[in-house]
């Protein structure tokens, strides 16, 4: 019995990564085809590693560096508090305008450092006047 709800996790684990696989690649924009680019697979073994495969960990490293990702291990008592992180960043983003990879997207860091530079503004009338705003 022990043997079988062991082969329960590993099977609902393994689709829990490939699907994080899965929905990274969608989240980026990307198509299977795109893997081979910048991982360096052939669109079928990326499909069929996608969908069913049982990668070594090496490839999954290489995948996860493909999609501007790292593997990370979380211990259980704090996964809660990374999922929770993890959905606050999503909200966030989804409030920001589109990506436009000409434009570039300025992080939330950046935007508080931005807001505190123009609160500033009162103590420094002289802040930025050359255009060497970082």
């Amino acid at each position: 019995m022990l043997l079988i709800e062991k082969a329960i996790y590993v099977f609902t684990m393994m689709n829990s990564i490939l699907q994080q696989i899965k929905q990274r690649r969608l989240a980026l924009g990307l198509k299977q085809n795109d893997m081979m680019l910048r991982v360096g697979v052939s669109r079928q073994q990326y499909q069929r590693l996608e969908s069913k495969g049982n990668p070594r960990l090496d490839t999954l490293a290489l995948i996860a560096k493909g999609l501007n990702s790292e593997l990370v291990l979380i211990p259980k008592e704090k996964l809660g508090a990374v999922m929770a992180l993890l959905e606050q960043e999503e909200l966030s983003t989804i409030n920001e305008p589109p990506f436009e990879p000409n434009k570039g997207r300025m992080s939330s860091a950046k935007k508080a450092v931005k807001e505190d530079a123009r609160k500033s503004l009162s103590d420094d009338p002289w802040q930025d006047l050359l255009g060497d705003e970082t």
